[in-house]
């Protein structure tokens, strides 16, 4: 009856079925392989293959799961490019170009003797089988990225020489379709070479621009998530204008705003979320339904062919990744997740073996179209993908978990107390900025230990105080928790605001506080206002005050002004802990200025140096306002105080906080209060 009224014709054309029957494939998938210990990317590969047109019949591979699915794969490669830590990547960069070589060359070398001894193919067929051989795709790059690796030296070579190879592969493929078809002359060359120049400029260089230009104008969150869409997409078409593949496009997109969305910021969070949760499942579930397990019945060429590629394409990348262990000492798990995420083969080979088996090049006597790659190829390819993406699942699994169990390891050889940072909050335009920069102070891993606090004087009687205080923490929670961290919210009656804030810091064992900058004008005064001086004089934890000129986000540089003996104050290496997770967590540089007698501490010993900090000597605090000429636009203050009479403190310090709001009116800043030894009295101030 119910069959009846409600009428289900296979394949499925209810958009709703469809789109339902997917929603529950991508959630069950990782609730059932996970105890059967097989990757749940190999089991959307493989759910696709079942309710494909070549299974089950349930879905068509129409446009709509291929528009999906096109998206899928341009997010994995954009979350590449993002996900990368930019300082490694320089770093790195030379080892990624010998990978991209190695995992081109092997593979080109064997395929193409491959095709033209074994197979029996011509010589243009048997170099385009190479290229396909060559090409790769970064499927299993969601399984690092989900382990916490994606900063690992080994993902960055293997993604850096997997845009290489996938370039010089379908470079290759152009040339050899212009050379069979007879297409190839002088301008061929000069056309091919500006138009690549051109795409990889406009992406590198006006993208980055563009971003920080709408992050700084355009605060909402829906819209910034969709300008960074069109931003990927937009880099896909012109690598697509250009000649090459729009996956390449997508990678030098994530590349290009790599510095723009911190990896702790609310806009990265969206990002990863939307696409682990809709675009790659709906990509790898494309992938499935493209294999057809009737090819391996279809004839014997077709299964040689298969044979064939599938074993010479496994030897070949990890002959590459061995010969890359060897060459720059990585260890094997690092070497089985290079093998691992460079052996896939689904986008660049599909693309190229469609274009090969389009190319016709005449006909036989009987009037059969001789192609450039002929049917048994395509066929072999469908088998091929099959087996790579197992392959590649099972591989990347096993070494990228090996390397997440050694790093937990580490970490817990080295115990280090869990971070409490209060946020008392007063002002609806600050709270959202002093949220982001407490997040981007902690350790990216920890997602509770914030707490924000509304503090109301109990002698003022006013009802709309606590509402008004509620809606504030609430704005706060939620910025919070759309970075994924959770905020524990605090509503305080007390005697005056300072004594709330020194209050919920002894009973929440609070060890950092952030909280939005008051200019004091009256003469004679502390210049950071009374509330916040009598907090400095009962209190002794890492105090920020933040004054948010501009989002944390558009930071480019964060210039730090060090005291003299600034290393012997009880809380110096506290706050150089959270300058450290600042630098890892945001894309910005830090440039330190100190004494040269403090600068020796200020530098990390040689194994540990990073290419985002910068260190000049300089006795800046004998003129503060020729930092005027130092700083530029985009660039966030940052100074270090001390109380009154302490080790560190310089006479200018009781200038500083008019100084920034003579000086400096453009700029955000912080003043940095560090945990010094002895009693806290309001006289130090």
């Amino acid at each position: 009856m119910l069959m009846t009224a409600f009428p289900i014709t296979l394949p499925l054309e209810d958009p709703i079925l469809k789109f339902l029957l997917i929603l529950v494939i991508i959630l069950a998938a990782p609730l059932l392989l996970n105890k059967l210990k097989i990757p749940y990317l190999l089991g959307l590969i493989i759910a696709g293959a079942v309710i494909g047109p070549h299974g089950l019949n349930l879905v068509l591979r129409d446009s709509s799961i291929i528009l999906s699915g096109t998206a899928g794969l341009l997010y994995i490669m954009f979350l590449s490019g993002l996900d990368m830590d930019m300082s490694d990547f320089k770093k790195n960069s030379w080892r990624s170009l010998i990978f991209g070589l190695y995992t081109f060359c092997v593979p080109l070398g064997l395929g193409i003797l491959a095709g033209y001894y074994i197979l029996g193919f011509p010589i243009y067929s048997s170099i385009l089988l190479a290229g396909l051989f060559a090409s790769q795709t970064l499927i299993a790059y969601p399984i690092v990225s989900k382990l916490g690796i994606s900063r690992d030296k080994a993902v960055t070579i293997a993604v850096g020489g997997t845009v290489i190879t996938d370039t010089l592969a379908l470079l290759l493929l152009t040339v050899i379709v212009g050379m069979a078809t007879g297409n190839v002359d002088e301008t061929f060359w000069w056309r091919l070479s500006a138009s690549v120049l051109l795409s990889i400029g406009i992406i590198l260089f006006l993208f980055p621009l563009l971003a920080h230009w709408f992050f700084k104008h355009c605060s909402d969150s829906v819209s910034q998530y969709i300008f960074v869409l069109a931003m990927v997409f937009l880099g896909a078409y012109l690598a697509h204008m250009a000649g090459l593949e729009p996956i390449i496009g997508a990678f030098l997109s994530g590349l290009a705003l790599n510095r723009q969305i911190p990896r702790t910021s609310p806009l990265m969070n969206r990002i990863e979320f939307v696409g682990n949760a809709i675009f790659i499942p709906f990509f790898l579930i494309g992938v499935g339904m493209l294999i057809d397990y009737r090819a391996f019945f279809r004839d014997w060429e077709s299964i040689e062919v298969a044979l064939v590629m599938i074993a010479l394409i496994t030897l070949a990348k990890f002959l590459a990744a061995y010969f890359t262990q060897k060459t720059f000492r990585l260890s094997n798990d690092q070497r089985t997740v290079i093998f691992g995420l460079s052996s896939a083969h689904v986008a660049a080979t599909l693309a190229a073996v469609m274009v090969g088996y389009n190319v016709i090049l005449g006909h036989t006597a009987d009037g059969e179209p001789i192609r450039l790659l002929s049917e048994s190829v395509l066929n072999g390819t469908i088998l091929m993908i099959l087996a790579t993406c197992t392959v590649s699942t099972f591989a990347t699994q096993r070494g990228a978990h090996n390397i997440a169990m050694r790093n937990a390891q580490d970490d817990d050889k080295e115990p280090q107390e869990e971070d409490h940072i209060l946020i008392p909050l007063a002002n609806e335009q600050t709270a959202y900025e002093l949220v982001c920069l407490s997040m981007t102070l902690k350790k990216a891993k920890e997602r509770n230990g914030l707490y924000a606090l509304n503090a109301i004087d109990n002698k003022v009687e006013d009802p709309n105080l606590e509402k008004q205080g509620r809606k504030l923490l609430d704005m706060a929670a939620q910025a919070a928790a759309s970075a994924d961290n959770y905020m524990q919210q605090l509503l305080r009656y007390d005697v005056n605001i300072a004594n709330a804030i020194v209050s919920v810091v002894k009973e929440r064992n609070i060890s950092d506080i952030v909280m939005g900058m008051h200019h004091d004008r009256t003469p004679g005064g502390s210049g950071i206002g009374r509330m916040a001086a009598d907090l400095l004089g009962y209190s002794n934890v890492t105090t920020f005050f933040y004054h948010p000129e501009q989002p944390l986000t558009t930071v480019k540089r964060h210039l730090v002004i060090v005291p003299e003996k600034a290393e012997k104050e009880a809380g110096f290496q506290l706050w150089m802990q959270k300058l450290r997770n600042l630098a890892e967590n945001s894309s910005a540089r830090i440039v330190f200025y100190a004494p040269a007698s403090t600068m020796q501490y200020l530098r990390p010993s040689r194994g540990k140096r990073s290419s985002k900090a910068e260190y000049v000597v300089s006795d800046c605090w004998d003129d503060l306002t020729a930092l005027t000429y130092e700083t530029k636009r985009d660039d966030c203050l940052w100074v270090v105080m001390s109380r009154r009479d302490r080790l560190s403190y310089h006479p200018a310090m009781s200038k500083v906080p008019g100084y920034m709001e003579q000086f400096f009116a453009g700029h955000s800043f912080v003043l940095i209060y560090p945990v010094q030894a002895g009693d806290t009295d309001n006289r130090y101030l």
